[in-house]
């Protein structure tokens, strides 16, 4: 113990003597240690620790597989009946919970009294709270009591809307609230990784099968099951049984199964992570690499500095160290630093995780997963540094011992010898380092492009000056078209005499989505496959909203949506498919879906008055599809979406909105709002900016290694050269001649790299094929700007080392030792 104290003193005091070399090493090890860190946050938190629940992977979902058609014939939804027969039925489930709504399919309003909002709910069976195991931090849980005939309602709130709108006060629970018109009481706050159907309330419904399927409305709701099973119990043999039931059950319920089908599970977690996987793959594979380059790094770092401490190492043994002591030296001064770099590690894994969860895209993975610094997380760190510091320091070690004591006392002078004598191995570290953050750098300029070509595709419209909100009529006040005409009227009257407000509009869709589609008839036309077209339900101020340029006719007027004239708008794209040969303009369209809608015109012929330039309407990526719009007030909607087009930040509208909106009917509510630029951001624009961002910034960390380590290798082989360099520029060498010999060394190092790195990139960028977009995986604009780069970085850092050896003096060279 006392000998490993003093190494752990000699070592320190090494260490603050050669502090350059200490501060590169240190800064190397902890720059990888922490992208690992927080690499394996996300991997942790994402994938190994999705769900808060008790015994996460034993929660399994179910669906019915049609084997004659296994690309779209998966049935998950299960009738009420179906439900219960399979609670009842099945032995491999200890539980099982249903559930419908949530994902803002099963809205409520809350009214205060003066205004209105909505709450995305989740209405789950009775026993789903105990399923899923999780105590609430305020109040209790809902129980199956809380369902009896009877009883007064209950529901469930949700974390972050406690906080948001009730300031987290305790005292709103055991508080009545009506919903939607129910009164219910709010009897338990669940916790914050409590995300399920990512909603804001949970209402629970009776788990008794009688009192459910008496109850028309309720039994009329699908539901959406997991199960949790039995211990023991494999996925293999959960769905035979499950088979055995379902085919039980296809006997009752003949047209809810295919006539060949299978039931196939899947683990909840499994489900789930998949589009996260396909992100942090990736990003796996270069944080690996970039503490592959660390390591080297340090490797380097150390191999240099016991080449320099040769001499020292020979004097130690000789006078009596054994090889033991002296590789333990060794690792006790590379703990040192890898305790340090993990300390500092850590702190930059902080700071990184706090800066790259908001950028994770939206919907990449459940809202249950949290990504933080944990115990588990710090563990996983302090093995990534146990295992650098050995690899870091028995390197360094075996090879000083290895050599023969009397050539090493013997010895004159550090470093002499020929051209990087003793330094293959740390020329080959350097080959390695520059070789991996090339395909690194290849890959987040790649990402680069990706995201440039996103953000940049022309949409038709400029989405930062509209906003966007869902305005839901609630059907107990409204209940025929006229009064929702009448209110959308009054609605967009009102918030188009805001001030900064130029247009605004209503429609069925918000750009660049078009939601509804239709087989189209137009007659004198005629051809062989079917012809379809996306329609759009749109007030008269659409066209100015969006800045569509109007081509050819007219637009719908105020006229033409007031009385539903049979008139619809066109895009280019739509006459280039559809009437290319002939005059759009008085042409008749029927829209065959609008005959599945019952108070929609049936059998209806459309005439065209007007023909506008092409949007985005299928997607970024894709060209624009025929679209054609049609006046909203055609039959009745109980929902439509606002648009606002604006000259001033269109965020700062929406209260004067709402108090708009509030004034004309305080039960109304303004839910999903935002800019178009806010809505891209979340849903396209998030992923490959998160893997740009990420990607990139390891490609920076990898670049700044390669400048700490081709700088200290040659800066170090200018130390060991010192003597070599004095005697050649005794014998007349310039010192440009030295200058070149020191960067022509550094230079075919970079070379080697360079070209080893192209090599490796060729072959790990196909893994990134599935995030590129408008790039190919060979882009030689951004392998020559990687290569420009490269080179420029090298030899900069080689410039400082070079320029030192060329102002050697011959006289104190020869002296050196």
């Amino acid at each position: 113990m006392i000998g490993l104290l003093q190494d752990f003193r000699f070592a320190i005091r090494g260490l603050r003597k050669d502090r350059r070399f200490a501060l590169l090493a240190i800064l190397a090890l902890a720059m990888g240690i922490g992208s690992a860190t927080v690499v394996f946050s996300a991997i942790y938190g994402v994938i190994l620790n999705t769900f808060p629940f008790r015994d996460a992977d034993q929660v399994t979902s179910f669906g019915i597989e049609d084997l004659k058609n296994p690309g779209n014939g998966h049935r998950e939804f299960l009738s009420m009946a179906e439900f219960f027969d399979y609670r009842e039925q099945t032995h491999v489930f200890s539980d099982i919970s249903g559930e419908f709504g949530g994902f803002n399919s099963a809205p409520l309003l809350y009214t205060d009294g003066n205004s209105t909002f909505e709450f995305n709910a989740d209405f789950m069976s009775a026993n789903s709270f105990a399923f899923f195991g999780v105590k609430p931090v305020v109040g209790r849980l809902a129980t199956p009591d809380d369902t009896r005939p009877g009883v007064t309602p209950v529901f469930m709130m949700g974390y972050k809307l406690w906080r948001q709108q009730f300031n987290g006060d305790p005292k709103v629970v055991g508080t009545n609230f009506t919903l939607s018109g129910v009164s219910r009481t709010l009897v338990g706050i669940m916790p914050p990784r409590f995300r399920w159907g990512w909603a804001d309330v949970w209402v629970p419904f009776s788990s008794d099968r009688g009192q459910v399927l008496s109850d028309s409305e309720l039994a009329k709701n699908s539901v959406w099951c997991v199960g949790r099973l039995k211990p023991g119990v494999s996925l293999k043999s959960a769905e035979a049984d499950l088979n055995v039931v379902a085919h039980r059950l296809a006997k009752i319920y003949p047209d809810n199964y295919p006539k060949d089908f299978t039931v196939s599970l899947t683990r909840l977690t499994d489900r789930v992570v998949g589009q996260f996987k396909h992100l942090i793959y990736p990003l796996l594979g270069a944080v690996l690499l970039l503490l592959l380059i660390a390591t080297s790094n340090v490797a380097n770092l150390l191999l240099a500095r016991a080449t320099a401490r040769e001499r020292e190492v020979a004097i130690r043994a000789s006078i009596g160290a054994s090889r033991a002591r002296l590789v333990r030296q060794f690792l006790v001064e590379s703990s040192v630093l890898g305790g340090t770099a993990c300390l500092f590690g850590c702190f930059l894994a902080y700071v990184g995780i706090k800066a790259l969860v908001p950028l994770v895209p939206y919907n990449a993975f459940p809202q249950e997963a949290v990504i933080e610094l944990n115990p588990k997380v710090l563990l996983f760190s302090l093995l990534i540094t146990v295992l650098t510091t050995f690899l870091c320091g028995l390197v360094p070690a075996f090879r000083s011992i290895r050599r023969d004591l009397l050539p090493q006392l013997a010895t004159a002078s550090k470093g002499s010898g020929s051209d990087f004598h003793h330094g293959t191995v740390r020329a080959a570290l350097v080959v390695a380092e520059v070789s991996l953050s090339v395909a690194l750098l290849i890959g987040a300029g790649l990402m680069m492009r990706t995201f440039l070509a996103v953000t940049h595709v022309d949409l038709g419209f400029n989405p930062d000056r509209i906003l966007a909100a869902h305005l839901p009529l609630p059907a107990s006040s409204y209940k025929d078209a006229q009064q929702d005409k009448q209110l959308f009227q009054q609605v967009l009257e009102r918030v188009s005499r805001l001030p900064g407000v130029t247009a605004a509009t209503a429609s069925i869709a918000t750009p660049p989505a078009a939601q509804a589609g239709s087989e189209i008839s137009i007659p004198g036309r005629t051809h062989s496959e079917k012809w379809a077209s996306a329609f759009d339900l749109v007030s008269q101020g659409y066209f100015e909203t969006l800045g569509l340029r109007l081509l050819r006719g007219r637009l719908l007027t105020a006229n033409d949506v007031e009385l539903a004239h049979p008139m619809v708008v066109v895009n280019r794209a739509f006459v280039q498919k559809f009437l290319a040969e002939v005059d759009p303009i008085g042409q008749r369209v029927k829209f065959n879906a609008l005959n599945e809608v019952p108070d929609a015109p049936h059998d209806a012929y459309f005439e065209i008055i007007g023909v506008v330039t092409d949007q985005k309407n299928e997607g970024l990526q894709n060209q624009p599809s025929p679209e054609a719009f049609l006046p909203y007030t055609l039959f009745g909607l109980h929902d439509l979406n606002l648009l606002v087009s604006t000259t001033i930040n269109p965020n700062s509208l929406l209260a004067p909105i709402r108090h708009e909106i509030w004034a004309l009917d305080p039960k109304l509510a303004l839910t999903d709002a935002g800019t178009l630029r806010s809505f891209l951001q979340r849903d396209t624009f998030a992923s490959p900016q998160f893997e740009f961002a990420v990607m990139g910034t390891f490609a920076a960390i990898g670049m700044l290694l390669v400048v700490i380590g081709i700088f200290s290798v040659m800066a170090y082989t200018v130390s060991l050269r010192t003597h070599e360099i004095g005697v050649r520029m005794a014998l007349g060498a310039q010192r440009n001649d030295v200058l070149v010999m020191v960067l022509g060394k550094g230079c075919a190092l970079i070379a080697a790299g360079l070209v080893l790195g192209l090599v490796t990139s060729l072959g790990l960028t196909r893994y990134l094929a599935s995030q590129l977009w408008g790039v190919s995986l060979t882009d030689p604009w951004t392998y020559a700007a990687v290569v420009g780069c490269v080179i420029a970085v090298g030899v900069a850092s080689c410039f400082a080392p070079a320029r030192r050896a060329s102002r050697v003096d011959p006289m104190v060279a020869l002296r050196y030792e």
